[in-house]
C-alpha cells in the first residue's frame, strides 16, 4: 500500500497544481463570479488521495493569495474533499455500470454541487447560532440561495471537463486513471 501511494504521489501534485491554478479562473456569473473547482476530478483520478492534494491546494491559496484563510482551512477541506471522496466512489461504482464518460460526468457534477451544498450548510448554521448578521433577513437568504443556483452551470462545465478528462486519458494514457481506467 505505501508503494503504490508513493507512486500516485506525481499525479497528486500534478493535480494539486492543477486544482491551485483552475481556482484562480473566475468566470462572472451573476449574481456570483464563479470559479473552477475541479474536486471531482481529483476525486476520481486520485481517490483517497485527493483529501491531501485539496488540503495542500487551499493552504497554498490561502498563503498566496488569501483565499480562505488558514483559520478556515478545516472546514474548507471537509467542504471540498468530502465531496471529492465521494466523486470518486460514484466514478469507481458507475463506471461499469453507465461507462466511464457518464460516470466522470456525475463525479465531476456531484464535487462541486456537493461543495456547494456543504457550504450552504454550514453558512446557514452559523447563522441560525448567531440569530443575527447578513443572512438574519430574508435578503440575505435570497442571496445565499442565489448562489447556490448559480453553480449549476458549474457542476456542468466541471462533469463535461471531468468526462473529457478521463475519456482522453483512457485512449493516450489509461494508466494515468489506475485500475479504473481499464476497458
Amino acid at each position: 500500500a505505501t508503494q503504490r501511494c508513493r507512486d500516485q504521489l506525481p499525479k497528486a501534485a500534478l493535480l494539486t497544481a492543477v486544482f491551485f491554478v483552475a481556482s484562480s479562473i473566475h468566470l462572472p456569473f451573476p449574481p456570483a463570479s464563479l470559479h473552477l473547482v475541479l474536486n471531482g476530478l481529483m476525486g476520481l483520478m486520485l481517490g483517497a488521495l485527493a483529501y491531501p492534494a485539496i488540503v495542500v491546494g487551499l493552504f497554498f491559496q490561502a498563503v498566496a493569495f488569501g483565499h480562505g484563510g488558514l483559520t478556515t482551512l478545516g472546514i474548507n477541506a471537509a467542504i471540498m474533499g468530502i465531496p471529492a471522496l465521494l466523486a470518486g466512489g460514484i466514478f469507481r461504482a458507475g463506471r461499469r455500470v453507465m461507462g466511464a464518460g457518464v460516470s466522470a460526468f456525475l463525479a465531476g457534477a456531484v464535487g462541486v454541487g456537493l461543495a456547494v451544498l456543504l457550504f450552504y450548510g454550514v453558512v446557514m448554521a452559523a447563522v441560525v447560532d448567531a440569530g443575527s448578521g447578513i443572512l438574519s433577513t430574508e435578503a440575505g437568504r435570497l442571496a445565499l440561495g442565489s448562489l447556490v443556483v448559480a453553480h449549476i452551470p458549474l457542476m456542468v462545465v466541471e462533469g463535461l471537463f471531468a468526462s473529457w478528462v478521463v475519456l482522453f486519458l483512457q485512449r493516450v494514457q489509461p494508466a494515468l486513471l489506475g485500475e479504473y481506467g481499464k476497458r
